[in-house]
Formats: structure tokens, sequence, C-alpha cells
């Protein structure tokens, strides 16, 4: 069974920095794209970073400059580092594993970021 089990979140100040880390099993992870997606409270989910399994990779506008996604296929695992962090980036971030051509998708159970004074 693919499971995708998300740690790293937490409780952070203004400007710190926290890394984000998605470990697959269950899956061939190097045939996957993988997503960082984020939902704040009363808002919608939104996409954060994307990385093909070429390594390309594509952020929000709202996190460009400031996070970086990446993968190591050796491990399963994809991360999402996050520095100069505001407190507009609070929510919970979920990973997604997907191929391209198949409509099905996996989804981890999302960590809690909280950015706050």
């Amino acid at each position: 069974q693919v499971q995708l089990v998300e740690s790293g979140g937490g409780s952070v100040q203004p400007g710190g920095s926290l890394r984000l880390s998605c470990a697959a099993s269950g899956l061939m992870f190097s045939s996957f794209v993988m997503d960082w997606y984020r939902q704040a409270p009363g808002k919608e989910r939104e996409l954060v970073a994307t990385i093909t399994r070429g390594g390309t990779t594509n952020y929000a506008d709202s996190v460009k400059g400031r996070f970086t996604i990446s993968r190591d296929n050796a491990k399963n695992t994809v991360y999402l580092q996050m520095n100069s962090l505001k407190p507009e980036d609070t929510a919970v971030y979920y990973c997604k594993a997907y191929v391209a051509s198949t409509p099905t998708d996996y989804w981890g159970q999302g960590t809690q970021v909280t950015v706050s004074s």
C-alpha cells in the first residue's frame, strides 16, 4: 500500500527556517512527480512547489526565492526547505505523489507549520 509520511513541521518565528520531509513507500518513487501543497484555515488548498522525476522544479510566486523543493530517490523522500518564513506561510502542508498520465494520486497526512512572533 502506498504511504506518504510527512515530518518536520512546527512553530517558528518570522524569518526562521524549517525543512519538511515526505517519505514514500509502496511506490516506485523515481517514477512520480512530487508536489507540496498547503492549506491555511478558511482558505483553499494551493500548490506550493513541484519537482518532476527529472528534477525540474516550479514554485508559487508567493514562495519563490524562499522555498526549495528537492528529492532524494535513494531515500524515497521529497523535501521542502523553507527559509525567511512569514506569518502568511502558516498552513498545513501536504505532499502529493502522482504519475502525470494516470488519474490516481497519493497524499500525505499533512504537517502543521506555524509562523508567529
